[in-house]
């Protein structure tokens, strides 16, 4: 029998309750005021002394009472600035919604405190737990991490869990190595020269630089980009004038650039910062680079894979422990895998009729990935500080 997985379904009726309250009173970005209040309120009843860390961020500890190494859980809290449309009847109302599934993670972290909390005189060591804000905004991880998270607690290793809608309930996926992509958002601001609409040639044109950068992007990736870095640059945001008879004296578009291999990633980053300003130089106008974010790969650690799948191989039969998958999205928790030896593990989430992915404002989870996670959670915790103690 799994203990860990039997006491997280004899919880599961309250983590849901968790989940269903932080659904409908979603925050987003790194300002969470009543989710952080939430999660510290509970975790106080658990018999834990949360502590603050970055922005909004909150670190809890169970163990220490024997020695032993640490291993850092880490869960993330914030959700997206998307108006929900699911058929929930605890759906939120105040114009965001957790659509990529956070609420989730929160309530499987919360579970997994509650049953280390009541082994903790058990735990060789220390679990540190991690509830991050802000990763839909790649702020949260290093906010933590600025505020001196590892240096504080010292982790050994760390774990992130994410629900998957294309996953079927009960799958837990592991994969080795890249389990995520890199993220370098940017934003590029075009000058020219406004005026008359009618007078072209007295004026400079941004639209046509910004036209000339977006088509040059493109060819960066089909003609620079090894295939097998599955590179994209993708560009969500062109903006420019305001009457249709007046040049825009500027323009402004924003992207993101997405890459599986470090050493692509940071050719098609040097050649984009060749590539834009001389476009612009060509056209007689100037461009300016801002990088939003400069997110690494996220990796798992082949031997901390192996470890957890052999710890979960005695989940019951209605959990189905896998092959993972590397995602093309990315995820700030690589912050923390770039200088801990981590694992990021897919929890299946899919709802059978609800073919959306995450961000969609559709998009709806199976609850099972609560119970599932919290299991996964603290098995791999506990476990393997006892194997390595």
């Amino acid at each position: 029998m799994n203990v860990f997985y039997s006491r997280a379904k004899e919880l599961q009726d309250e983590l849901v309750q968790y989940r269903r309250y932080l659904h409908q009173n979603p925050e987003v970005g790194c300002n969470l005021p009543n989710t952080v209040k939430f999660v510290k309120e509970k975790l106080v009843e658990m018999g834990y002394e949360p502590k603050d860390c970055g922005e909004c961020g909150i670190v809890a500890v169970a163990g220490g009472k024997k020695p032993g190494k640490t291993f850092m859980l880490r869960g993330d809290m914030d959700a997206l600035p998307v108006v929900e449309d699911t058929s929930y009847s605890f759906a939120a109302t105040n114009g965001c919604s957790h659509a990529c599934g956070h609420d989730i993670h929160t309530a499987s972290m919360l579970g997994a405190a509650k049953i280390l909390k009541e082994m903790e005189d058990e735990i060789d060591g220390k679990v540190v737990f991690m509830f991050q804000p802000g990763e839909e905004v790649f702020k949260g991880a290093l906010s933590m991490l600025n505020d001196g998270l590892l240096e504080t607690y010292k982790p050994d290793v760390a774990l992130g869990i994410h629900n998957f809608p294309e996953l079927e309930p009960g799958y837990v996926g592991l994969k080795k190595g890249l389990s995520g992509a890199s993220c370098d958002g940017f934003g590029i601001n075009i000058t020219g020269k406004g005026g008359h609409g009618a007078y072209p040639y007295l004026n400079i044109d941004p639209l046509q630089v910004g036209v000339q950068i977006y088509l040059g992007l493109q060819e960066l990736i089909s003609r620079e980009a090894d295939p097998k870095g599955f590179c994209s640059i993708t560009l969500g945001e062109f903006k420019a004038g305001t009457a249709n008879n007046i040049m825009p004296e500027s323009c402004m578009l924003s992207g993101t650039i997405r890459t599986r291999d470090a050493g692509e990633r940071a050719k098609l980053v040097k050649r984009f910062e060749e590539i834009v300003p001389m476009i612009a130089q060509t056209y007689r106008c100037k461009a300016e680079i801002t990088w939003y974010s400069q997110v690494p790969v996220n990796i798992s650690q082949d031997e901390l894979v192996d470890d957890c799948a052999r710890y979960m191989s005695d989940m019951p039969e209605e959990v189905t422990v896998g092959p993972g998958l590397c995602l093309p999205g990315s995820e700030d928790f690589a912050f923390v895998s770039e200088k801990v030896p981590s694992i990021y593990i897919l929890v299946g989430s899919h709802v059978q009729g609800n073919d959306y992915a995450c961000h969609a404002p559709q998009v709806e989870f199976d609850e099972s990935a609560i119970t599932v996670s919290a299991a996964v959670y603290s098995e791999c915790a506990f476990k393997w500080l006892q194997e390595h103690k």
